[in-house]
């Protein structure tokens, strides 16, 4: 379980950096929205580009810190059902969602992207917007976004397991509180 335990704050180390690194992204799609936005009023003049990088800043900022979010317990759920039993009740719950539930969803939504993501790399797909990007940087964020989320559920299964086997004090940080 050590060495479990171990591998665990290597996958929290991985997904905090990125979630930390992510942050930046909602600031460059602030400044590139308002950029337009000026421009657009200003000068009467666009491209479809800078309104689709935002959409990709957004996505990038959803689906990579699926994983963060997980690792920070600022997912949603029912704490008020769910807050009134004890921390063990409330780790075995954790532990049947992660298997019965996250798992099977997270590593579907990534099998069935990654082919999505291939073709459009391989045919080098554009948008069909005038002055659009190229498809595949954001399609890719899907099977990465799923991989971070699956791995800091691995995580917090093993900090749940240990939990149950009197091995730490807490689950997770926060387990089902509030910050």
């Amino acid at each position: 379980m050590t060495a479990l335990l171990g591998l665990s704050r290597v996958i929290d180390a991985i997904n905090e950096g990125i979630g930390r690194l992510v942050y930046w992204l909602v600031l460059v799609a602030v400044i590139i929205s308002a950029g337009n936005a000026t421009v657009r009023y200003a000068f009467s003049t666009s491209s479809n580009a800078w309104l689709e990088l935002q959409w990709y800043l957004f996505s990038a900022v959803f689906l990579l810190c699926a994983g963060y979010t997980l690792l920070r317990n600022e997912h949603i759920r029912i704490d008020v059902v769910i807050g009134r039993f004890s921390k063990r009740t409330q780790a075995w719950i954790d532990v049947f969602g992660f298997i019965v539930f996250m798992f099977p969803m997270a590593i579907l939504i990534m099998a069935l992207s990654w082919p999505m993501f291939w073709d459009s790399y391989i045919h080098n797909e554009m948008s069909n917007n005038a002055g659009g990007l190229i498809r595949w940087p954001v399609k890719v964020l899907i099977p990465v976004g799923f991989l971070l989320l699956t791995l800091q559920g691995v995580s917090e299964l093993i900090k749940r397991i240990a939990f149950l086997m009197g091995l730490r004090d807490e689950p997770g940080d926060k387990m089902h509180g509030h910050s």
